[in-house]
């Protein structure tokens, strides 16, 4: 009888706990993987993104984006120890497609593309353009009452997507899905 066949890993579930992405928390069921994306109103120009280190059990800043209201966008990964790029450097715009490209950890590089409506994240070189997360938007009871099911991203469970994680949640505060 031969062996059973091994089961894929399901995608991972990144849910948003606000409709803004100026202030909202984005995490797992677990909390794995823990994210919060902050505004403050007395730096209203600086948007921190903060990752839950489970060993440390504290926030770490992961990457800092400024400038988004006055026109001179840059970010920059890594901390205090990193170093600023502009946007143009980060996430080169697609001037005829809804989002852009921007190279992530290991000269891998990732495309933001709409697909049926669906914002979705592909690798720029995967003939397929197979999804590597896909955005899936809240729901509201009757169109206008509460949310019945918060927004999230299915993130496949791929190495270099998992790696690449910080910058994946930087572009999205640029694309503004």
């Amino acid at each position: 009888m031969p062996p059973p066949a091994v089961k894929p890993k399901p995608p991972q579930k990144l849910e948003f706990t606000m409709n803004s992405l100026r202030n909202t928390t984005l995490s797992t069921g677990d909390d794995s993987m823990y994210f919060e994306i902050v505004t403050r109103f007395w730096h209203s120009n600086l948007t921190k993104i903060n990752k839950f280190d489970m060993e440390t059990r504290e926030l770490v800043t992961v990457a800092e984006i400024e400038g988004l209201q006055s026109g001179q966008t840059r970010v920059r990964f890594g901390g205090d120890k990193g170093q600023w790029l502009t946007a143009a450097e980060f996430l080169k715009y697609d001037s005829d497609r809804v989002g852009g490209t921007f190279q992530a950890n290991g000269d891998v590089e990732y495309r933001w593309k709409t697909h049926h409506g669906r914002f979705q994240l592909v690798k720029s070189d995967d003939p397929e353009k197979k999804a590597v997360a896909e955005f899936h938007p809240h729901k509201r009871h009757f169109f206008v009452f509460r949310m019945s099911k918060h927004a999230f991203f299915e993130v496949q469970p791929i190495p270099e997507i998992v790696e690449a994680i910080d910058k994946f949640i930087g572009t999205l505060r640029f694309c503004e899905i």
